[in-house]
């Protein structure tokens, strides 16, 4: 299992070094990859239908309780087997959407990246290993949103994109250390086990939250939804395989994972089926006002994820049953509606439906999928969007509460999206071809194949449901916790309440279709309240936060290195301080201390001649000299303290510093102007008092009892475990190895900015302006 989830990583490590032969005629073969893993999880359906759950677990951090853990039930399977299935039709779908493009191989390589992460998200039963494949999604994608990168727009979509996506991984790894902290493991099947006692902890609803926060921003919930439609600046591609089948179901993928171990209370049923109640209708009213072909899709795919949003919040076994239906449904009907766009798009130049009519004449194989896919969107018979429809309406009718309101909201939303659908799927097909798309060709096999396949697959899993009942959706409702025992998909249920709401679904939403033509004018209708949209709003909070920012920044950075460490020394005098007055623990047992020497007064006050100076001194080499008397100080007090290899590195360092000092400053003048008294007063105040907290606190450390348990468990076991015989050493690389691999990432990250800074050549012009905005800056501050 996890040889399949590197697979997507190996194979864009592999583009690295092949990718020139991936641009031409074999670039078809890279969809072999997703087809391969495709297969390779089909065969797991047998076993999975059976009741069997397969776990893997690979040993990473076993000290923190972190381990490479897989899980496949039916949840994992259901979202694998589209991850790959998808996958593999798009794969191929772009060796021919973007041929010929110059950075093809770099595509299939986001790509891949990007299948990987999602496989790994979707099979981990380990929150932490969940977590860095989630974050990997989101980079990937970041990777794939703006791969038109000359493009600003492009480019703003990614960052939106991974800003929101990005906060909601932080309440992501919040979420799994509380949980971890209220259970004791991050193993999610062994949370299961212990649900009851994750539910009555005072934690829960803090944990809750933090899950919520993860979810509704990968699956663009409102107020966070807006990143989704910016995200379709991206190729068509990527909107099929991000926005339409995986990552936006990652969050799905989370609530319903997470259900049968944090659902069934209030706070998690209510929250659901309010978020997703509301984003559900309020993303299908957008759609009526968009004239953009990926726009609307967008908004629709939103609206659907609301609607699994919901089904979740429900919390019944109809519900899940009815979500795991809709998951394979809308996979289906929104892959193909989305790479029937980009087949539009790439013939015709164009997305805009008010531009499009007639193409069945051109280009019949894609009407046929774009038809088929509308109405399977819209529930109508014999696709299996219907089976779908009929059992979310199923679903809502026997919630516990407020079931009127929830079936008018359901039924409006479905209402909507049936018009969205026939907007989307057939409005392009059908009518009067314009004379400016008489001369569109009809596309190559490897385009306008996928998406008929995934259009007749809607239409036989309708027609004939037992073929995914027993395989997929069963299992899928004993993952999240239900009793699948007693589900039989049929498409036709009776004539029944259910029935005649989906017959008004469907009688309401075309004569909608025939009714409302989009226009320019709804959709700049609609934008006359952006200024209360959660995406302006945010929009205005960053302006506000940048000019703050700069205020900040200009008030403390303010280009003088004094005043940064006056006020790091001021901060820590009055946080240290403000805890020392208030804690009565602060006591100095003098008689433990030893007696002060001839030689240690005679080097302290050699050392504060140094100091003072060091200050007052009006040379710059004068005061270098007197700052090595003040280290070499430093090494005799290290000396009469029995630390001669710290005295023998702080000379060394001393002297190397000393002489650097000295080549870099000979040639520069004496100081133009020392600081004024009261300046040097403050300073000297400052350092005094800070220097005095220091002090103390050294004295109360050496008054507390030694506990020479770490010391004593580092000397048994350096040699033994590390085979190192310097403990000094040993402690650095070895049982503290991640602080030093920090530190030297830090260092090695300022090299590289240091050596940046090296190489920099600026224009003259630029070079003019920089040194003149440096004198203003200086004269503003003399």
């Amino acid at each position: 299992m996890l040889t399949a989830i590197l697979t997507g990583f190996l194979f864009s490590i592999f583009l690295v070094f092949a990718g020139k032969f991936f641009k031409g005629k074999l670039s078809i073969l890279a969809s072999l990859v997703p087809l391969a893993l495709f297969v390779y999880f089909f065969q797991f359906i047998s076993p999975i239908s059976n009741g069997e759950v397969i776990m893997r677990s690979y040993e990473w951090i076993p000290s923190f309780g972190v381990d490479l853990g897989f899980k496949l039930d039916g949840l994992s399977l259901l979202f694998s087997l589209m991850i790959t299935g998808i996958g593999f039709l798009v794969f191929a779908y772009t060796s021919s959407y973007l041929k010929g493009h110059e950075y093809l191989d770099r595509f299939y390589g986001y790509l891949g990246s990007f299948m990987g992460a999602m496989l790994g998200l979707v099979l981990s039963d380990n929150m932490i290993t969940l977590f860095v494949f989630w974050e990997l999604t989101s980079i990937s994608s970041f990777f794939l949103i703006g791969f038109n990168n000359t493009n600003p727009a492009s480019r703003k979509s990614a960052m939106t994109a991974l800003g929101i996506t990005g906060i909601g991984g932080l309440f992501l790894l919040a979420g799994a250390l509380l949980l971890n902290n209220i259970a004791g493991t991050y193993s999610i099947s062994e949370m299961l086990t212990m649900s009851e006692a994750i539910r009555g902890n005072e934690l829960y609803f803090l944990a809750v939250l933090l899950i919520f926060g993860a979810a509704f921003t990968k699956s663009a919930q409102f107020p966070f939804h807006f990143w989704l439609p910016g995200a379709m600046k991206a190729p068509t591609p990527v909107s099929t395989y991000l926005h339409s089948a995986t990552m936006v179901k990652a969050g799905i993928y989370l609530l319903m994972r997470f259900t049968p171990v944090l659902g069934g209370e209030q706070i998690w049923n209510t929250t659901l089926i309010l978020v997703g109640g509301f984003t559900m209708l309020y993303s299908a009213i957008h759609t009526v006002f968009r004239t953009d072909l990926k726009g609307i899709l967008a908004y629709s795919t939103i609206s659907a994820l609301g609607i699994l949003v919901f089904l979740t919040g429900l919390g019944t076994q109809e519900a899940f049953l009815a979500a795991a239906v809709f998951i394979v449904v809308h996979a289906l009907y929104k892959a193909t509606l989305f790479l029937v766009t980009g087949i539009i798009d790439h013939q015709t130049h164009t997305r805009d439906i008010t531009r499009l009519a007639g193409l069945n004449k051109v280009m019949l194989p894609v009407g046929i999928a774009g038809i088929l896919a509308a109405i399977s969107s819209a529930g109508i018979p014999p696709t299996i969007g219907f089976v779908g429809k009929e059992l979310t309406y199923e679903a809502s009718y026997h919630a516990e509460s407020l079931v009127i309101f929830l079936l008018i909201a359901i039924v409006l939303t479905k209402i909507l999206l049936l018009y969205a659908g026939f907007v989307a799927g057939i409005k392009p097909f059908t009518g009067k071809l314009p004379e400016e798309h008489s001369n569109v060709k009809m596309p190559g096999f490897i385009m306008w194949g996928p998406p008929l396949l995934l259009a007749v697959l809607g239409v036989v899993f309708g027609v004939a449901p037992f073929i995914i009942e027993s395989a997929l959706i069963k299992p899928v409702v004993t993952a999240m916790g239900g009793d699948a025992s007693e589900i039989h998909l049929a498409l036709w249920h009776g004539f029944n309440l259910i029935f005649i709401l989906s017959l008004i679904t469907i009688g309401v939403g075309t004569a909608l279709y025939f009714i409302i033509k989009p226009s320019k004018k709804l959709e700049s209708g609609i934008a006359k309240f952006d200024f209360i949209a959660p995406e302006n709003i945010l929009e205005k909070f960053n302006k506000f936060f940048v000019v703050i920012s700069n205020f900040w920044t200009n008030f403390f950075q303010n280009g003088f290195l004094r005043n940064y460490i006056s006020i790091i020394i001021l901060f820590l005098v009055v946080l240290v301080g403000y805890i020392m007055v208030g804690n009565t623990r602060f006591t100095i047992d003098y008689n433990s201390l030893s007696k002060i020497t001839v030689y240690e007064i005679t080097t302290t006050l050699i050392l504060i001649a140094g100091i003072f100076y060091t200050v007052f001194t009006q040379s710059r080499l004068a005061a270098v000299a007197a700052m090595g008397v003040v280290g070499l100080s430093i090494c005799l007090i290290f000396v009469f303290y029995s630390a001669p290899d710290l005295a023998m590195t702080q000379f060394s360092i001393d002297t190397l510093t000393v002489i650097l000092f000295v080549l870099v400053l000979y040639k520069l003048p004496k100081y133009l102007k020392l600081s004024d008294y009261k300046t040097r007063l403050r300073d000297g105040i400052l350092s005094t008092i800070f220097g005095l907290i220091i002090t103390t606190l050294a004295l109360e450390v050496l008054s507390e009892p030694v506990s020479k348990e770490v010391g004593d468990f580092y000397a048994a076991n350096s040699y033994i475990e590390a085979h190192g015989k310097n403990v000094v050493n040993v402690i650095l690389v070895d049982f503290r190895g991640a602080d030093t691999l920090i530190e030297i990432s830090v260092l090695s990250i300022a090299a590289v900015g240091v050596f940046g800074l090296m190489k920099l050549r600026l224009k003259m012009k630029d070079r003019r302006r920089y040194a003149d905005k440096r004198l203003n800056q200086e004269n503003e501050k003399s």
